[in-house]
Order: structure tokens, then sequence, then C-alpha cells
């Protein structure tokens, strides 16, 4: 078990959709929830998806008001009209901008046992559900921006301190 470093904008494997997981029982699948866990819980993070520490699988963990949960092969669910929310991302630090997002999600998966997990709420727990999902597909928070947003965005990032050039 151990916090591990978290993919910054720029990293090929944020853009990469992730794989299944084939064996969820498999020593490494739970040695990668301990890790989901032990690098979502410090304050501040709402979710990390498995691919913002350079693995490859369909898997992330949550930690909304101090509740955390992961999941497995998350299936997404959404429900409602979009409203626009301010987001951020762990792999974009620093930053916040506004996109829209549906004001209720659902995810359904498994969990290392391969027993169903079923995560739902609205508001954070909507949101961070369908980042997570996102960042699972290869989608970073920034491509939902509305265009004008996106350039803002992309020059503050791109002046960024940890922005790799």
């Amino acid at each position: 078990m151990t916090e591990r470093q978290i993919r910054l904008f720029g990293d090929p494997v944020l853009r990469s959709a992730t794989d299944p997981v084939r064996d969820p029982g498999d020593a490494r699948v739970r040695a990668l929830v301990d890790d989901l866990i032990d690098t979502v819980t410090p304050p501040g993070r709402a979710g990390l998806a498995a691919n913002q520490i350079g693995v490859g699988l369909r898997a992330f963990s949550v930690n909304i008001d101090g509740d955390i949960s992961y999941v497995l092969n998350p299936v997404l669910e959404v429900a409602g009209e979009p409203e626009l929310v301010d987001e951020g991302c762990l792999s974009v630090p620093g930053f916040y901008f506004p996109r829209m997002r549906y004001p209720w999600a659902r995810v359904t998966g498994i969990d290392v046992d391969g027993a169903e997990v079923v995560l739902e709420g609205e508001g954070l727990m909507a949101q961070a559900l369908q980042h997570e999902c996102g960042h699972l597909d290869g989608q970073l928070y920034i491509e939902g921006l509305e265009p004008e947003t996106k350039r803002e965005a992309m020059r503050a990032i791109r002046q960024a301190d940890w922005f790799s050039r």
C-alpha cells in the first residue's frame, strides 16, 4: 500500500483508454486498489483513476466527504439536465474550469471479490463518477470545456510550473 505519484497532463497514459480488469482477485489488482485508496485519501482529493497512477486498467477510487470507495470495471449511467459546475483534476493541478455535468450519476461494477458495487449520487459524487469514467476512457475533463474556456485553460496550463515543455 502506497500513495503513488499522479501522472500530469501531457503524459500519454492519460489519453489511453483502459482495459477491463479480467481477474479481480489477482494480487496485482488488490495492490492496485490499495494504492488507489491510499492515493485518494489525502484531503482535497475526490477521485483517482488507475491511469492517473500509470496503470491501464478500468478501476478508480473516490473520496467524497471522507467516504472512500472503489470500483472495478465501472459502467456509467447519468440522468437529469446537464449543468455548469467548476471542476478540477489531480492531473491538472491548481486549475478549476467550468464544464457541463449531469446532476446525477451511477456506476455499477465489481470489487476485488467479484461482488457487485454500485456507487451513485448527486453533486460532487455525480461529478466524480463522470470525471473518473472519463479518465478510464482516455479523456481529460478539459475536453468537455466550451471552446473559448478550453483555449483559456490550455494557455494557463502551458504556463504552469509543472507543465513539461
